[in-house]
This record gives C-alpha cells, structure tokens and sequence, in this order.
C-alpha cells in the first residue's frame, strides 16, 4: 500500500476535480502490475495497473488507495476490471464518499467472489485527498491559507515591504502547493501592493486559475494578472459585475463573477458556490491580512499552512497574518487541529487543519 500511496501521489495537479488514486497488483511474492489516475479523464489506477501487468492476474491481489469505482463516467467501472482479470482480494485504504461509489464498489466485488479488506492504511491513504473528499461531499472548495511570517508574527514590515521573509527553499517549496491546488486567490489590495504573477514556476507544472477579490474593482488595467489572462485563466470577483470597468476587464479575457454582498464586501461563501460549479475544487488563499481575516469569519478555510523564518521585524504597525478587530475572547478564536510540522531551508512550516466537526452548508 506505501508503494500505491507514492504512485497516486504522481498524479498531483493534474487529476482535479477526481482523486489521487494508486493501485498495485501483488501475485505471490511478485508485483506484476502497478499504475495510477494520471490525469483528468485518462485510465483509473486500477485500469492503469492492469495495463501494465507482467504476467496473468487470475487468483492475485490488489492494493489500491481509494474504493474502486462501480459506474461509467469519463472511464468504465473499475469493479468490472478487476472481476474480469481474476483478481482473488482487493485491499482498499480509504472509502469513496461519491454518492456514486460509497460502499457500492466493494459490495459489488463481494457479490462477484472477491475478498475486500478495507481500512488497509486508512489514514495515510486518507491524507492524500483531503481536497477530493471535501469537495465531493460539499462542492465547495478545500481553501488552504497560507502565510509567512517572522517569529513575532509579521507578514511585512511597517512600510507594507515583504520581499523576502522566508528563504528560497520556503519559496519554492510553495510552488508545489499552487501545482497541487486548482486555484489561487488574492485581494485588491495585494494585486496593487505586489503586482504578482501568480503562476506556477514548477517545471511541467500546471498555472492555477488565479482569483482576485475586489469588491469595487480597483484591480489596475495594466496589472500582471490582467496583461497575461489570455494565457492564464483569471477571476476577479466582485460587487461592481456591471460596471464599465468590469466590460473593459472581459475584454482582456478576465472572467468576472458578480458575487452577493456581506458586510459591505464580498461574500466569500457565495464566491466559493460559484468556484466550485466551475470545478475549481482546491484554493490556495495568499491574501492579505484582510482578506484572512473575512476568510476566516465566513469559515471557509479547511487547512492553514504557516511558514515561520528565523527574524524578528518588529513594530506596532507591521502587517500581521490576520487584521481586523480580532475575537473579543481567547475562548472564541478560530481553531485548527496540529496536522504536521517540517524544516524548509532555514525556516519551519507548520501544517492546520479545521478540527473535525459537521460541515453546516448555509443557504444558497
């Protein structure tokens, strides 16, 4: 199951909206086939496995990642596949919540004589599809907010200057998490601060769908974000859909989607709504304390991840991770569950994830 749990893991930025699944044939003491879900609409792992076996597969054993599937889509069932290859047992690691698997798989491979043993693995088989099994339960997007700081808890300095906080190993460590995440999403005020580009600088990597949140869309005609959109699918969300401005933004092939409004700004729940119809089931937050801050109280943030470098900038008025008027009480601040902690370069990400609790879907 390790070595199926690396395979699926090969798949990253380029299987969105479906999981990263692995699977691996084992005949006796010999693996005779092995695959993965490589991209989008290409073989399941599964099928892929079992296009790439050495040898017969009647009376073997399959490990695979994620239930198999029971239903035609972009790919017929893998259930069928494996009944009609012979395989004698199928080890699986985490459940599929689609309504359309759910348990179905392996109920129908019992039916057909095939022996299933789930749980094989189940956390670690789980920890690589946190985006999936968000989004096909709430088609809302797995949103990850990510930040560095200096060790007393400063994004930039008094100036508004944060070029560089962390290293270049931090820095390059983020690029693969804009390859993992199918979106990344800023607000006005950073588009006008930094001018960012927002692309994915990993070689074969893929350029997510770049978000701009900007209520009355301040957003410069001559910005980065904009002069590139016919290359780079961009967003920008807003109150002002209608506006002269929004036509002249359409015109540089920028999407703009009229959002509800809350509070006087954007309502982030509402923008996630319409992300999501559109498959964008991953998002990487890279705002500003402001927009944290909104992100936050509208709870729609499921994973932070937190660089921390070894300085100190100090100051009443350097910029923190997350402005506004704060929790009135300790007791009520937003929580998050320790998931995992590692050295890049000189600096340490700390990984959250939202504790676990029931999902409350607002109204639409």
């Amino acid at each position: 199951m390790e070595l199926a749990i690396e395979l699926a893991k090969k798949g990253t930025g380029a299987v969105n909206p479906n999981p990263l699944v692995g699977a691996v044939i084992v005949k006796g003491d010999r693996i005779i086939g092995q695959g993965y879900h490589a991209r989008y609409g290409d073989l399941h792992a599964e099928r892929a496995a079992f296009a790439s076996l050495t040898e017969d597969a009647t009376g073997a054993e399959m490990y695979v990642t994620l239930e198999p599937c029971c239903h035609y889509g972009k790919q017929p069932p893998c259930t069928l596949a494996i009944v009609e290859h012979g395989i004698k047992k199928v080890y699986v690691g985490s459940d599929d919540p689609n309504d359309k698997v759910a348990g179905k798989g392996i109920a129908f491979l019992r039916e057909h004589g095939v022996e299933v043993e789930t749980g094989v693995m189940k956390d670690a088989c789980d920890a690589i599809n946190p985006v999936f099994f968000h989004y096909i339960t709430t088609k809302l997007p797995y949103v990850v907010m990510k930040y560095a700081m200096s060790m007393d808890g400063k994004i930039a300095a008094y100036t508004g200057k944060s070029q560089w906080i962390t290293g270049e190993a931090a820095r390059q460590h983020v690029q693969e998490t804009r390859n993992w995440l199918k979106g990344i999403m800023v607000g006005c005020n950073t588009v006008l601060q930094d001018d960012p580009a927002l692309t994915c600088r990993i070689e074969g990597g893929r350029n997510p769908v770049r978000i701009v949140c900007d209520s009355h869309l301040r957003i410069p005609l001559d910005c980065r974000l904009v002069q590139t959109a016919v290359d780079v699918p961009t967003i920008v969300a807003t109150l002002d859909g209608a506006s002269d401005k929004a036509k002249e933004l359409q015109q540089a092939n920028v999407q703009i989607l009229q959002c509800k409004e809350k509070d006087g700004r954007i309502d982030l729940y509402d923008l996630m709504v319409q992300l999501g119809a559109q498959d964008i089931d991953g998002i990487l937050l890279e705002g500003g304390g402001t927009l944290n801050e909104q992100a936050l109280a509208q709870d729609i943030v499921q994973e932070v991840q937190v660089y921390i470098a070894p300085k100190i900038i100090g100051g009443a008025e350097a910029k923190t991770p997350v402005e506004g008027k704060g929790v009135p009480d300790p007791n009520g601040a937003y929580r998050f569950a320790f998931d995992r902690m590692e050295q890049v370069g000189d600096d340490i990400l700390l990984r959250y994830r939202k504790e676990k609790r029931e999902i409350c879907l607002q109204e639409s």
